[in-house]
């Protein structure tokens, strides 16, 4: 296991140190630079495309695919992800992390919107329910079959083994705050049994279960979890001009910026900004894809602003209630007990117990929202009944084994994994740009026009000619 830690560990720094945040910058600000800052520009018509109502009972809307993404995105990372990034970073610089994360943030949501349309164009109809992702654009965009399968398989990796392990392990360690031997007791595997059992019963209850699960508890807990740290935010004031000035000064310290593999807050801020918001990461698209819209812009619309929900609301939650709580950075070498001793300081003992409930609620919802990326993925491999059975099982069992495993291990396992599939997506996403392009420019010029758009594939030349068809058009015409 040692040999198996020192592994990971030394892959994660290669992989994020020499390519992926190169890459993921590059990508950010490629996109945001060809489509003249969508992200910006485009904002407000994002807000307005969330409202817009479904056809009918059985698809699934913009609002609800947006809430199964959220819900992968709004997780442990938000709360742990953020204290471990400033806890690594602290003596060089745990502030200037924070930066690196709203970079990510701004730019990579560009990147969340080209991936996320690219999905609604090369989307598919499997029963009722519309399946689609980098699996399915990389096979009919790239024509590579076998390309599409390595990335489905990487997927399925992360986020059945990877996220979902880490996501076990991050609500348990919330009890550690209680329970000091917690890692020592019979507490992990009572919280893994609860975790894969609350989750088997959802995942076997297929797509619209848990987008019912996940569009109503996603909203509420996010929106209790910011209020607390509006609350202290507003509580201490009068030192958030000093806290903002850190992060900024320490974001472009030479030392903190060019520290040594593995410290630097930029590779810190980056890697739990990845991990948290999925920019780029390929992930997001599945879900992008399930909802039935009519033009592709408007779901790449609507997921790029899980970006900025997560990042920019829920992650700068966190790193304001961190830094301005008072509690030193440096006493602590976990992220949870990092954050439950800062809210303590501020609120009293309800704050613990509230981040605990959170943590639960938040690693709860992301292990629910992460399945359904793995089951899209997993039909594209091979829709077999049996072997979807037998999967959703070492789902479950995966849920019950990362409760218990070691904070190093499980943190470096979901690093090193989401890193091999942000690579292969970025790759796809980079060739296959210029036609979400395209797709948007369509958009554009249907709305200067004063039209609701709507996609005809005739008329652009991307995406799945027997999807976006005539009939299609007329439906949403009709409306």
């Amino acid at each position: 296991m040692a040999f198996f830690g020192s592994f990971l560990s030394n892959t994660s720094n290669f992989l994020y140190t020499y390519i992926l945040i190169a890459l993921l910058i590059f990508a950010g600000l490629y996109f945001t630079i060809r489509t003249r800052g969508v992200q910006f520009r485009l904002f407000p018509e994002a807000i307005r495309v969330l409202g817009e109502k479904k056809k009918d009972g059985k698809d699934i809307s913009s609002f609800q695919a947006l809430m199964i993404s959220t819900a992968s995105r709004v997780g442990t990372g938000n709360i742990a992800g953020v204290a471990n990034a400033i806890i690594a970073a602290t003596l060089i610089g745990g502030y200037g992390a924070v930066f690196w994360m709203w970079l990510l943030a701004l730019i990579g949501a560009a990147s969340a919107f080209i991936e996320s349309t690219l999905a609604q164009c090369y989307k598919e109809k499997h029963g009722e329910n519309w399946v689609g992702g980098p699996a399915y654009y990389i096979q009919k965009a790239l024509g590579s079959r076998f390309f599409g399968v390595v990335f489905a398989v990487l997927l399925i990796a992360c986020f059945a083994y990877g996220f979902n392990a880490l996501q076990a392990y991050n609500a348990g360690s919330a009890l550690q705050y209680y329970l000091p031997d917690y890692a020592n007791s019979i507490w992990p595997m009572v919280v893994g049994a609860v975790l894969a059992i609350l989750t088997g019963v959802c995942i076997f209850g297929g797509v619209r279960r848990i987008s019912a699960i996940t569009s109503g508890i996603v909203p509420v807990m996010a929106a209790i979890y910011i209020a607390l740290g509006l609350f202290i935010t507003i509580k201490n004031i009068g030192q958030v001009p000093h806290m903002i000035s850190l992060i900024f000064s320490q974001a472009f310290d030479p030392k903190a910026m060019f520290a040594g593999i593995g410290a630097s807050c930029i590779m810190q801020g980056i890697k739990r900004g990845l991990y948290s918001n999925e920019a780029g990461m390929g992930s997001a698209p599945n879900a992008a894809a399930a909802a039935d819209v009519s033009h592709p812009v408007k779901q790449g619309l609507v997921q790029m602003l899980s970006v900025f929900i997560d990042t920019i609301l829920i992650c700068s939650t966190t790193a304001f209630m961190l830094l301005l709580s008072g509690v030193p950075i440096d006493a602590y070498s976990d992220g949870m007990n990092f954050v439950q001793a800062a809210v303590h300081a501020q609120v009293g003992s309800f704050g613990p117990i509230f981040i605990t409930i959170s943590i639960f609620l938040f690693a709860f919802s992301s292990l629910v929202g992460n399945y359904y990326y793995t089951e899209s993925n997993f039909r594209f491999i091979k829709d077999s009944k049996v072997g979807l059975l037998v999967f959703r099982l070492t789902c479950v069992a995966a849920i019950f084994i990362g409760a218990q495993m070691s904070f190093s291990t499980v943190w470096d396992l979901a690093d090193v994994l989401m890193g091999l599939m942000a690579l292969v997506n970025l790759v796809a996403i980079l060739l296959l740009g210029g036609k979400a392009l395209k797709v948007l420019k369509d958009y554009v010029n249907q709305k200067k026009a004063g039209k609701n758009p709507v996609y005809r594939y005739e008329e652009v030349g991307i995406g799945d000619p027997e999807i976006w068809n005539e009939a299609h058009a007329r439906k949403w015409e009709q409306e």
